[in-house]
C-alpha cells in the first residue's frame, strides 16, 4: 500500500509539497481552511533557486506562460531615482542555472493548482482546518473542522504548510500562533494599469527605490499589462493606521508622508493605484527543527520571513524540492522528515537572517544612508551577482 501524507494548507508550500510527495509515491489529501481557492495577491519574484525547484516538480513549464523574466534589478536613490547600482538577470540560466521570472501570485497558485487537481492521487478538501494531530501506534490520527462538523483522518505523514499561525508548529512546541512578532514595517501592495501609471523606467527591469524609512518596489506582470507595486515604510503600529482591505483617506494620507520627498515618478506611481492593501510585516526567530517523528512543516509554517530578500515563495518551494528529494531515497517516513528537517534549517535560518539585515540597510538615513549609497556603486554589478550566488546558485 502506498504511504499516504495529510497536508494542512493549500498555499504556495502546500500544493507545490503535494507535488512532491506525489513524484515520491505518496497519496495526498490537501486540508485548505478557505472556503475558495480565490485569485488574490500581488505580484512575486522566483527567483531561479525557485524556478529550479519547479522544474525539477515538472511544473516550470504551466508557470512560464504567465511569467516574465526582467532584464535586471535596479537600484535607484529615491529622492532623485540616481542609480546606485544594477544586478543583470539576462545570464541568470548561465550564472545559476535557472531563469528568474517575475509572475502573479494568483498565476502562479493557479498552475500549481492544476498540476495538483490534474492528478488521481489527490483529494483535495476546502472549508477544512487541521486541529491537532497524534500518534497512533505508528500512524498519524488528524483532527480537523471540515463545514463546522467535527472529523478525523488519518496518514503515514502531517505536512503543516498553515502558514505564519500555523497551528501545526504551535503543537509541535516551536510557538503559539499568536506569537509572531511584529517588524514595525507595513508593506502596501497594489497592482496598477500599466497605461495609468506615469512610468519612466524600463517596464522591463526590477525597480527597488530606497530611502528613509521607507523603499519602493516595481516590476511588470502579464506581459506589461500590470505594474506590481510594493511601498513599505515604517509604522509604530501592524494597522498602519489604514484599511487593509482597501482604500482609504489614510493611506493615501500615509503614503504621501512617507514619500514626500522623493522624485516625481515615485509620486506619481504612488498616487496612481485607486485600492492599496496593507500588510503589517511579522516574522519569527529561527527554529532549531522542521520535524518531530511523522510531522514536518514547510513555509511560513517553518520559517516566515521578511519580504526584502523576495524569498518567502521561493523557500516553500525549496522545501518541497528538499522532500521530495528525500522521500526518492527514504522510504521510513520519521527518519526522511529528521533528514528534511536536518538539510534546510541551517539554509532557511541564514536566509531570514539576511532579510532583515537587508530591511535595516534599505530603511537607514542620513551618515549611514550615503555610506550604503557609496558601497553600492562602488561594488558595481560584478560585485552584486556574486553577493547572491550563495543563494541563487543553490
Amino acid at each position: 500500500m502506498s504511504r499516504r501524507a495529510i497536508i494542512a494548507g493549500a498555499g504556495i508550500g502546500g500544493l507545490a509539497a503535494a507535488i512532491a510527495l506525489l513524484q515520491a509515491g505518496f497519496r495526498v489529501a490537501i486540508y485548505e481552511k478557505a472556503d475558495t481557492l480565490e485569485e488574490f495577491g500581488a505580484g512575486l519574484q522566483l527567483t531561479p533557486n525557485a524556478t529550479r525547484i519547479l522544474s525539477r516538480l515538472g511544473v516550470l513549464n504551466r508557470v512560464l506562460p504567465f511569467a516574465s523574466k526582467p532584464h535586471a534589478v535596479l537600484v535607484l536613490r529615491g529622492s532623485d531615482d540616481l542609480e546606485l547600482t544594477r544586478m543583470p538577470l539576462d545570464g541568470a540560466e548561465r550564472r545559476w542555472g535557472s531563469p528568474y521570472l517575475v509572475i502573479h501570485r494568483a498565476d502562479l497558485r493557479r498552475a500549481l493548482v492544476e498540476a495538483v487537481r490534474g492528478h488521481p492521487g489527490v483529494e483535495l478538501s476546502l472549508g477544512a482546518t487541521v486541529l491537532d494531530f497524534a500518534d497512533d501506534s505508528g500512524r498519524l490520527s488528524v483532527g480537523l473542522t471540515i463545514d463546522m462538523t467535527q472529523a478525523r483522518d488519518d496518514a503515514d505523514l502531517l505536512i503543516g504548510a498553515d502558514g505564519l499561525r500555523s497551528r501545526v508548529r504551535g503543537q509541535l512546541g516551536f510557538g503559539a500562533p499568536d506569537r509572531a512578532e511584529f517588524t514595525g514595517r507595513v508593506a502596501y501592495r497594489a497592482i496598477v494599469e500599466a497605461d495609468d501609471a506615469e512610468i519612466r523606467s524600463s517596464r522591463d527591469n526590477i525597480v527597488l527605490r530606497l530611502g528613509t524609512d521607507a523603499h519602493l518596489v516595481q516590476y511588470a506582470l502579464r506581459r506589461g499589462s500590470l505594474i506590481n507595486l510594493v511601498a513599505t515604510i515604517k509604522s509604530a503600529s501592524s494597522t498602519g493606521g489604514a484599511d487593509r482591505q482597501g482604500d482609504c483617506a489614510g493611506t493615501r494620507s500615509i503614503l504621501q508622508s512617507a514619500f514626500a520627498g522623493w522624485s516625481k515618478e515615485v509620486r506619481s506611481l504612488t498616487s496612481a493605484p485607486l485600492q492599496w492593501r496593507g500588510w503589517p510585516l511579522y516574522c519569527r526567530p529561527p527554529i532549531s527543527s522542521f520535524s518531530l517523528g511523522r510531522v514536518a512543516l514547510v513555509g511560513d509554517a517553518a520559517h516566515p520571513m521578511a519580504p526584502f530578500l523576495a524569498q518567502g515563495a521561493a523557500q516553500a518551494i525549496e522545501d518541497a524540492g528538499a522532500l521530495a528529494h528525500v522521500f526518492a531515497r527514504v522510504q521510513d517516513v520519521p527518519a526522511a522528515v529528521s533528514i528534511y528537517s536536518r538539510d534546510r534549517v541551517g539554509r532557511a535560518a541564514r536566509v531570514q537572517r539576511e532579510a532583515l539585515k537587508l530591511g535595516r540597510i534599505y530603511h537607514v538615513s542620513g551618515p549611514p544612508a550615503l555610506a550604503r549609497d557609496i558601497t553600492m556603486r562602488l561594488l558595481g554589478s560584478r560585485g552584486l551577482l556574486r553577493r547572491y550566488d550563495w543563494l541563487y546558485g543553490a
